[in-house]
């Protein structure tokens, strides 16, 4: 993933060169065609191109021109739709490698960068070798393992302990927080909550993450007080719902274009929904945590648990208030992700 965000080229088994757009430093880089997801190619108005833009699959893109950095990253980035948006034309050609082409944008996705790759530029540096199988090396929840753990007061309870978890392929380090004293016949209260930088550290009012994560550590500390419960926060390191933190400020440039958090995330390429469910369910595992009552609003991720094996006894709502900067957002997410808002 380092590789990818400082500009290395990628060749994954027997698949051309891949050359990332975002971090292609350097203009003398051409290539006669690039690789785009199918959202993004929707977006360029190619999906009519049937025979070659099928509906979900990766899209090889190919112009009147070579592609250099500063034309692929006028196709690659949305920001920039509306300073260049005269492109192309464009045409979606066949792909023989697909799969490889999934992984490809798929291991863009978890690095944090725009899911756009040059294929087999001239004067591309020797690049990293792959092969398909590493990704699912890479996303192996098996892999994850309790790093450390300590005690850590904090302010709604002083006997709180914090556990980290690694895995060796990635540098992204969940954590969970543990509060009350664990007892044999209490199920948790359980939080999953993914980093929000701009909402947990900075107090963002374009979401609701950070009051959902004071909310959910003052329930759990209720909880502990009220009836010798206990509660996990689950803060997984997935940034944007596993889109990474540049990219999602992209996605908020977007949303003040005008488009909700779910278009906005589709003109970017990528999904609206990218969270890593089985590594939560593999932190439980490790803290021997076999049922939990959820603290969400969200069926999906009820769901989600559940299918990677985590009973989920209970869903605790977690509704708060809205504000002028976030109703939008809210609605959204309650009329196009199912959410149960009011």
């Amino acid at each position: 993933m380092d590789g990818l965000r400082h500009g290395w080229p990628i060749a994954i088994d027997a698949a051309p060169v891949l050359q990332p757009v975002e971090t292609a430093y350097g203009p003398e880089l051409l290539a006669d065609t690039m690789l785009i997801s199918a959202s993004r190619a929707a977006t360029l108005k190619l999906a009519n191109q049937r025979e070659a833009a099928v509906p979900g699959e990766p899209v090889l893109l190919r112009g009147a021109e070579p592609f250099d950095r500063d034309m692929a990253l006028a196709v690659a980035d949305p920001a920039l739709d509306l300073a260049r948006p005269m492109k192309g034309p464009f045409k979606a050609v066949g792909c023989e490698w697909d799969e490889v082409a999934r992984t490809a944008l798929e291991l863009a996705r978890i690095a944090g960068i725009l899911p756009a790759f040059m294929v087999a530029p001239d004067k591309a540096e020797e690049p990293v070798r792959l092969v398909n199988a590493d990704l699912a090396a890479f996303v192996d929840p098996a892999r994850l393992l309790i790093a450390s753990r300590a005690r850590l007061p904090v302010s709604v309870a002083e006997n709180a302990e914090i556990v980290a978890f690694r895995s060796p392929a990635d540098t992204r380090e969940h954590v969970a927080l543990v509060i009350g004293n664990r007892t044999g016949e209490k199920i948790p209260l359980v939080r999953l909550h993914s980093e929000c930088l701009t909402g947990d550290v900075f107090g963002s009012l374009k979401c609701d993450c950070g009051p959902q994560l004071d909310g959910a550590l003052a329930a759990m500390a209720r909880e502990a007080q009220e009836s010798d419960g206990w509660g996990v926060v689950l803060y997984m390191r997935q940034e944007g719902r596993g889109i990474g933190l540049v990219n999602k400020l992209r996605a908020y440039r977007l949303q003040d274009q005008g488009f909700d958090t779910v278009d906005a995330n589709t003109r970017l390429g990528l999904p609206d929904e990218a969270r890593d469910f089985p590594a939560a369910a593999r932190m439980l595992d490790l803290l021997g945590i076999g049922a939990i009552r959820l603290l969400t609003n969200n069926p999906a991720k009820v769901e989600a648990l559940a299918a990677h094996g985590v009973a989920v006894a209970e869903r605790v709502p977690h509704a708060l208030p809205d504000n002028p900067h976030n109703a939008h957002y809210l609605a959204t997410k309650r009329d196009r992700a199912g959410h149960l808002l009011p």
